[in-house]
């Protein structure tokens, strides 16, 4: 058996001598490595960034869907958007354990999700069974490769696989506003009634507490009335976060001109940066967990409007980023029920 590379070097085919991420072309020969792990696909989440953008490019039209994911798939060897950059993540079934990673906390036959994106996974798409436009997933026939780098989490007994990967797949949004988000701040979630905005706004509204003010901001009626139903937010706004100067003036009147502490981005498309900024106090911070953002947008914009703020861009992994998103499900019944009106 092939030795290979902990980070995936030895799948790339072009341009080499890149990390598979950014390649723009992986091998997606599904005989493992030694350190390797072969999964038996069963349900893709796209990234909600990628969904959009492909749905639009498609009109809607689920053959039209499929056949440019399967496009995407022959082109690179993974599913990583040239337009978007992104990818999203899967679950599956252990397969085969390369001979390097036996001492993994994992078995053949075990149900897992892959914590890292499909934009640098090597996957085989046999089949596409079924297109769920509402929530993003995909079921399908197919394999992927986890690298020894990649992480991943056993599905959980307590909820459905297909629960447990809407939240796993958006992980990293809750527990970062988690790190962030202390006693006191003004707190303002953009995109609050979405599926990472909603878990958010749990932590959100946990962190800052009794002294604190949560915003939750949705653009769609739909979207807004979910806010109002979890009763996470001190105040529900409905805006559109394209259009700055109409998320600050709802801000400003909401916070009585004090403007926001920090911001969690969480929207899937483009132009929102101005949007999180200008509503953000000097020295505040905007958690950007979008990927249409742009940084070049965000960084000379900020500039522009002379704001000093700090601007982190959304990495979807922290330390137990897998376990903090599972468990809200647990603690937050109403929001459990919501996800599962919405996602099983």
């Amino acid at each position: 058996m092939k030795k290979g590379n902990k980070y995936g070097v030895h799948r790339v085919l072009e341009p080499k001598g890149v990390l598979p991420q950014p390649a723009d072309k992986i091998d997606n020969n599904m005989e493992i490595y030694d350190n390797e792990i072969l999964i038996d696909v069963q349900t893709l989440n796209i990234d909600s960034a990628s969904f959009t953008q492909i749905e639009e490019e498609a009109g809607g039209d689920v053959a039209k869907i499929k056949e440019k994911m399967k496009e995407i798939v022959a082109e690179r060897g993974k599913h990583h958007n040239p337009v978007t950059g992104s990818g999203g993540m899967l679950i599956g079934t252990v397969e085969k354990i390369g001979p390097a990673l036996e001492d993994r906390d994992i078995e053949v036959g075990d149900k897992i999700a892959t914590l890292v994106s499909l934009s640098l996974t090597p996957l085989r798409i046999d089949k596409i069974k079924e297109v769920k436009k509402d929530i993003d997933q995909v079921h399908i026939d197919g394999k992927a490769i986890l690298f020894e780098s990649g992480i991943y989490a056993k599905l959980p007994e307590d909820m459905e696989e297909t629960l447990a990967l809407a939240v796993l797949d958006v992980a990293g949004a809750a527990a970062q506003t988690a790190k962030l988000v202390e006693p006191g701040d003004n707190v303002l979630i953009i995109g609050a009634g979405g599926k990472s905005g909603m878990l958010c706004l749990h932590e959100a509204h946990k962190r800052a507490g009794v002294t604190g003010k949560v915003l939750g901001m949705g653009h769609s009626d739909s979207s807004t009335e979910r806010i109002e139903e979890l009763g996470l937010a001190d105040e529900v706004l409905q805006g559109d976060a394209t259009n700055p100067l109409e998320v600050l003036e709802l801000v400003q009147e909401a916070t009585d001109g004090e403007l926001v502490d920090v911001v969690i981005n969480n929207v899937n498309i483009p132009n929102t940066e101005m949007g999180s900024i200008l509503p953000t106090k000097d020295g505040g911070l905007v958690y950007f967990f979008s990927m249409a953002t742009s940084f070049t947008k965000a960084a000379l914009g900020a500039e522009g409007v002379g704001k000093d703020v700090e601007m982190i861009v959304g990495n979807g992994y922290t330390k137990g980023h897998a376990e903090i998103s599972l468990e809200i499900l647990r603690e937050n019944k109403h929001l459990r029920d919501i996800f599962e009106r919405l996602y099983v």
